[in-house]
């Protein structure tokens, strides 16, 4: 229970937590002995269901800032419609990967092909694969944004290339994250409880309750552009952490030495270090923003 316990605290990335289901799903999972129906409405499949949303909840943080920020690409009367319809999309296609994980976890979690040269050596899961993947493409897409906000030399400029993508090809993008977010949450889910019924309704639920969070984390990120580089490279080390992860399932060795997987201590570390120096910071440069302005006008007063 310590372990379950470290993980309600925040955690901003799609950490396996095989384990920790395992433990869990001993004491709440009592649906080998009812039908699926009467599992859902009992105690046990009711309290499932509960840690199942707050699962969700907490793996799809790093999701809303993907969200957040793939949206602003399209044109600004277009973004909320984005974002609903790209997480609404999400909600049907995780419910059917709910049902093909079911299906097909012994094969993902098999070896798909393996390589064994001089240098490296890999037996890449399908698991693998989409995590590697999707740390990859979150990796690409918070450097792009990082260079894209030194790269812009004024505001207008700005404007002009934020509209840069369609709606189509945003919502396309959202929903294909979403999914590679909630692979390994869909893992985890599964270690909880074996009820479909449970795993579904939880996902329904989280669903609905990031569209409702979608643009308010959206308004507060345009509100507070400081705010919008710390998402980004948050981001960044979710993308680290997700190629680690990966490469861990998949056993990759570089001149024989493994990859391993981000602690998560340093993940909560680097984390929280990055959040501190972000506020520290702000406050600071509106203190000397104030000072500033306390002076000027203390010149224009005696002039």
């Amino acid at each position: 229970m310590t372990e379950l316990l470290q993980f309600v605290g925040l955690n901003l990335a799609s950490i396996p937590l095989a384990d920790v289901g395992s433990v869990v799903g001993e004491v709440v999972d009592t649906a080998s002995t009812t039908t699926p129906v009467e599992s859902f409405f009992s105690a046990a499949g009711i309290f499932t269901l509960g840690m199942l949303v707050l699962l969700q909840i907490v793996l799809g943080f790093d999701n809303l800032l993907y969200i957040s920020i793939e949206s602003k690409r399209v044109e600004e009367k277009s973004q909320s419609k984005v974002r609903r319809l790209g997480i609404g999309l999400a909600i049907i296609f995780r419910i059917v990967l709910l049902f093909v994980v079911v299906q097909m976890v012994d094969r993902l979690q098999s070896s798909m092909f393996e390589c064994d040269t001089y240098f490296c050596k890999a037996s890449v899961s399908g698991h693998s694969l989409i995590v590697l993947f999707g740390g990859a493409f979150i990796l690409w897409t918070a450097i792009k944004e990082i260079y894209h906000l030194l790269a812009v030399d004024d505001i207008t400029q700005e404007g002009e290339g934020a509209a840069t993508s369609s709606v189509g090809r945003a919502i396309a993008l959202i929903v294909a994250m979403n999914l590679v977010f909630s692979f390994d949450s869909i893992l985890s889910a599964m270690a909880l409880t074996k009820n479909l019924y449970i795993m579904a309704t939880a996902i329904i639920i989280s669903g609905l309750m990031m569209i409702l969070l979608a643009d308010r984390v959206a308004e507060f990120l345009k509100k507070n552009r400081m705010y919008e580089v710390l998402g980004l490279f948050i981001l960044f080390i979710v993308g680290v952490m997700l190629v680690s992860e990966g490469g861990h399932l998949a056993h990759l060795q570089f001149f024989g030495h493994h990859v391993m997987p981000m602690a998560k201590s340093t993940f909560y570390f680097v984390l929280a270090v990055l959040i501190i120096v972000d506020v520290v910071q702000s406050r600071y440069q509106k203190k000397l923003l104030a000072r500033k302005d306390a002076k000027a006008a203390t010149v224009s007063k005696r002039s």
